[in-house]
């Protein structure tokens, strides 16, 4: 049975999706204005052919550009030196090309460059908690690989690593990009690794919103879509061989678009729960703690929601899940969940995800990550797990 309780969907960027539409930029950046700037990673997109394909169409448009780096997950700190280099300089639009973290500083850049104030006057539960009301310069999404979905999200997650660190967000509407320009054929040149971690984040965001408190049937249709999505092209994107591998990266790359879009919708739950702390206290990559951790934590709520809420509509998406992924389509719920977790266990390590204890997390950290874990994504897990539940997760992958 469908469940119709109140629910409220904000709004989307146009999304322009299919191999070269990465050449539609110049006509689109022209809308804004002739002042762009562009933000990358430091090398992946720009030493490929398309970089000086697309300065060469942007200066041909009669648009001048400037070009700064990201490198890693952004930080605070390199956001207020960018917003402080560029607040005077005129800007137009900001063009994002490259994984999350670039589309996340990009994010916080456009929504700050009209003001020239500090990131830190915004960000969620460490700033100055003053309201941001935009608006935020013109911003153009362009992903190179299929993980995080922040083409389609309204918060730049931005973070300070150390044990008193921090991963938080700064949120709002108004940083909603105008486009979200997904080219299946940028993420061609990432590596098997990279294609593996950023996979199962879409994967990740893609069940956890599935599954959320806040679920409903708008996102459940979408996010089942790019479950099926995942399904059909996960594992050819990551083996690389063609032409099956050219159909995998537009399944991933409409897989992550989707999985973005239904996180801002409905939340996620305790994998990115875990992320927050995991990401903020350690060098550990997001993409590699959702993908280390998702099949522990799917095995935990199920457990937890088998002994405190049989009845809990999450169990039979899972079942549904399980389903999806081992084709085995008339399997007994509780027979479809326990497959589902024995498959996630079965690709932990055949796509070789590290352990935590690989980023020198040990078991006296539990405890430290597990009070740090309660923040949003918590919130909307189906159930509230206890400390000892949340835990579990973590020494599974010790």
């Amino acid at each position: 049975m469908m469940n119709f309780s109140d629910f409220s969907i904000s709004r989307l960027p146009r999304i322009l999706f299919g191999n070269g539409r990465v050449t539609e930029l110049p006509q689109l950046l022209a809308q804004y204005g002739r002042n762009a700037l562009i933000v990358t990673g430091q090398q992946s997109f720009i030493n490929t052919p398309r970089w000086p394909q697309l300065t060469d169409a942007l200066t041909a448009a009669g648009i001048t550009w400037q070009r700064v780096s990201i490198s890693g997950e952004p930080s605070p700190e390199r956001v207020d030196e960018i917003v402080g280099q560029f607040h005077s300089q005129q800007i137009d639009v900001v063009l994002a090309i490259g994984g999350g973290s670039v589309l996340d500083a990009a994010k916080a850049i456009a929504g700050l460059l009209p003001f020239g104030n500090s990131v830190m006057d915004h960000l969620e539960g460490v700033g100055n908690n003053l309201p941001y009301h935009g608006p935020a310069l013109p911003f153009i999404a362009v992903p190179t690989t299929a993980g995080t979905g922040s083409e389609a999200t309204k918060n730049a997650v931005l973070s300070r690593h150390g044990r008193d660190g921090f991963k938080k967000s700064f949120r709002h509407d108004t940083l909603i990009p105008e486009y979200a320009v997904i080219d299946p054929q940028l993420i061609a040149s990432c590596p098997p690794a990279l294609i593996a971690a950023d996979g199962m984040d879409a994967f990740t965001q893609l069940l956890e919103a599935y599954v959320s408190l806040r679920a409903n049937p708008l996102i459940d249709a979408l996010a089942w879509s790019g479950l099926q999505a995942f399904a059909e092209g996960f594992f050819d994107a990551w083996r690389g061989a063609e032409p099956a591998a050219t159909h995998g990266r537009a399944c991933m790359a409409y897989a992550s678009l989707v999985s973005g879009i239904s996180l801002a919708q409905v939340g996620l739950g305790s994998v990115h729960g875990l992320a927050s702390p995991l990401g903020a206290f350690y060098p550990i990559p997001h993409g590699v703690v959702c993908g280390t951790l998702v099949g522990k934590a799917t095995e935990v709520n199920i457990q937890a929601l088998q002994a405190r809420a049989p009845q809990h509509p999450a169990l039979a998406k899972y079942a549904r899940v399980g389903r999806l992924l081992t084709h085995k389509g008339h399997t007994p719920d509780t027979v479809a969940q326990q497959q589902l977790v024995a498959l996630l266990a079965e690709w932990t390590e055949t796509l070789q995800l590290p352990r935590l204890g690989t980023f020198g997390i040990g078991s006296d950290d539990l405890d430290h990550i597990v009070a740090n874990s309660r923040g949003n994504s918590m919130l909307t897990n189906p159930l509230v797990l206890t400390d000892d539940e949340v835990r579990q997760i973590l020494i599974a992958r010790l």
